[in-house]
């Protein structure tokens, strides 16, 4: 398995995906956003392959820094496979690129790229806890909300990929709770930390980025961190603050608390690139909006 660095805004070691070689083609697993496109296509030539050699993309999410690019294999013939939640935006991206538009806006191409329907005849919905067998690889589907409600974590032998709810950890440093609109729910979060922990991982892939293996300090700590950023938050959503007067207070926050930690300057921007807090903030708020409806 070769964990490939999809060098993101010139930046490494912040976007990752995965590449396994099976009796039938490559299999793909994390497409990332199709502004890298042209970088793992080059990745791919250097190992003596093209993107046509792909033949499988799994996906753990429907989030274009994971998905983006997922419609470029799909038109060269790969079958895709993703979250039932997640099948008609891929089918048809329209909605889920205008959500991302209201977000990101003027930057939506610099940061993705393009994102285009993917033939349904391509695309396979995925249930939960389903053994999957291509090219004599095997892998389970383990439905895993609280990032997403379309997010899937991938097993695979002894090792799972866990897409983004396993946190962000960059290099031998903190774990960071990636909470972006509109889906973030704790409970459901923590239930998925806990069915992860369940089947005993030897090694956690993420996508953001590479191999785990103390996993379950690695998992402790997520959730330790997960909630540390929900208190830091809920006090602001009670008084009824709106998000852009947190969103600065909450990344001085959080780069203090990476200086603290001793994180390095390089490894401080690649979290900013890989989780910008101001999307913590946005999806904080709305779950906390939504929990007391």
């Amino acid at each position: 398995m070769k964990i490939i660095d999809l060098n993101f805004l010139d930046h490494t070691d912040t976007i990752a995906s995965f590449l396994l070689e099976s009796n039938d083609g490559l299999v793909l697993i994390e497409s990332g956003p199709y502004s890298t496109y042209a970088h793992l296509t080059q990745v791919l030539k250097e190992m003596g392959a093209t993107p046509k050699d792909v033949r499988h993309v799994l996906l753990t999410h429907i989030h274009l820094d994971h998905a983006g690019a997922a419609w470029a294999f799909a038109r060269l013939g790969a079958k895709v496979y993703v979250h039932p939640k997640g099948y008609k935006h891929l089918a048809n991206p329209e909605r889920l690129w205008a959500s991302a538009k209201r977000i990101y806006q003027d930057e939506m191409e610099y940061l993705w790229g393009d994102m285009q329907a993917i033939d349904e005849s391509l695309l396979l919905a995925v249930e939960d806890a389903v053994d999957l067998k291509i090219g004599g690889l095997s892998f389970t589907s383990w439905h895993t909300p609280g990032h997403a409600v379309h997010h899937i974590a991938w097993q695979h032998e002894e090792g799972i990929f866990t897409g983004d709810v396993g946190g962000v950890k960059i290099g031998d440093n903190l774990v960071a709770p990636p909470c972006p609109p509109p889906d973030i729910h704790l409970e459901d979060w923590k239930a998925s930390i806990r069915k992860i922990l369940e089947l005993h991982p030897q090694s956690l892939y993420l996508t953001h980025f590479g191999r785990v293996q103390n996993v379950e300090e690695h998992l402790a700590e997520l959730e330790f961190r997960l909630d540390k950023w929900a208190a830091w938050i809920y006090p602001y959503f009670e008084k009824g603050t709106p998000a852009e007067e947190i969103v600065p207070l909450f990344q001085a926050f959080s780069v203090e608390e990476m200086r603290a930690a001793n994180v390095s300057e390089p490894d401080v921007e690649r979290y900013l690139k890989a989780n910008p807090p101001w999307m913590s903030v946005w999806g904080l708020m709305r779950y906390f909006a939504t929990r007391e409806v």
